[in-house]
Order: structure tokens, then sequence, then C-alpha cells
């Protein structure tokens, strides 16, 4: 990720991140890929040749996919989440919540870093019922391989929740990739 380069999906293996980025447009980028909106249900399908792999839900889709599933998150926990994004991989019977952190400058996000456990399990405990297992994952700038962040990249691995830098691959979230 550069400043004033040229960003977005122009990789065949995996989800470039610059920014705020639109995880619908990273895929649908991707050979073999279509997002459709999905039929009575909360967030967007995403097939891979012509087979559905996944499903997203942005912010307010994740607590329609839970309505969707007969799940009161008030019965569960305390406060209604509200992720960057997240990925249901079906064949892997795994939500993916994805955090995009982009940063410049010295500021808050440094903070934040620090509460992927407690978000993680507040999750879990959210989707536990419908089976699935939960992996957090942060994409993060160029910006965080400075040295001072290495004590905190160490603990967001020690909680087993994840980080990347600018993309995530593919392969990593279980996904297809289209053969050459």
């Amino acid at each position: 990720m550069k400043k004033g380069g040229v960003g977005g999906s122009n990789t065949q293996t995996g989800l470039n991140f610059e920014k705020k980025v639109d995880l619908y447009d990273l895929l649908a980028k991707i050979p073999g890929y279509e997002i459709n909106k999905a039929k009575s249900k909360a967030g967007m399908e995403v097939y891979f040749e012509g087979k559905l792999v996944a499903r997203c839900f942005r912010k307010y889709k994740f607590n329609k996919f839970l309505e969707e599933n007969n799940i009161e998150w008030k019965k569960i926990i305390s406060r209604k989440l509200y992720p960057d994004d997240s990925i249901l991989v079906i064949i892997r019977d795994t939500l993916f919540i994805i955090e995009v952190k982009y940063q410049q400058v010295n500021g808050s996000v440094d903070e934040k870093l620090q509460t992927c456990d407690f978000k993680r399990k507040q999750y879990l405990k959210l989707v536990t019922p419908l089976g699935l297992l939960v992996e957090y994952v942060y994409v993060l700038s160029d910006w965080f391989k400075k040295p001072e962040y290495k004590d905190v990249l160490d603990y967001i691995q020690s909680v087993n929740c994840h980080y990347k830098f600018n993309e995530i691959p593919l392969s990593w979230l279980g996904l297809p990739i289209k053969k050459q």
C-alpha cells in the first residue's frame, strides 16, 4: 500500500485492501466469482463458478443474519456488534470478522488493535448456536510494520486472532481459486 499509489484488487489469489474498501467489489473482481444479493436472506451471496461458497455481511447486515437465524443478541451479549465486514465461508463453517485498519499517522487505532480477543469471543457467543467457528482478522496497512507495533502484533496472535498486511489470501479463508 503506497501513499498515492495504485490500489485495489489486481491479484487473482487474494483480497487486496486499501483504506476502507468494499469486500463485495474485491470478490467480484476475481475471476470465477459472482456476488448477488441474498434472496430473502441478509447480506450478499458469494458464488464461485456457479456454486454458493460464502455469504458476506457488513455492519447492520450481520445483525439481520442473526435475526434470520433466530439469534436474539440481547439475550447473549450486552451490546450490538457491527463488523466492518464479515464473510461466512460455508465449507469451513467459519465466520471471518474482518476489520480494516489503515493508518498514516499516530492515532486511536493503536488501542483498538488490543480489543480483538474480547470481540472475537463476543462474536463466538452469538454464532455458537449455529455451529459456526469465528476467526477475527485485522487487515493492516504497512504503518503497522513499524517496530513499535511488535508487542501488539504478538498479542493479537497470542489470543488466537490474526492480522494480515494489505490483503487476505483466498486460500487462507478457504475460498477456491480459479485454475490457470
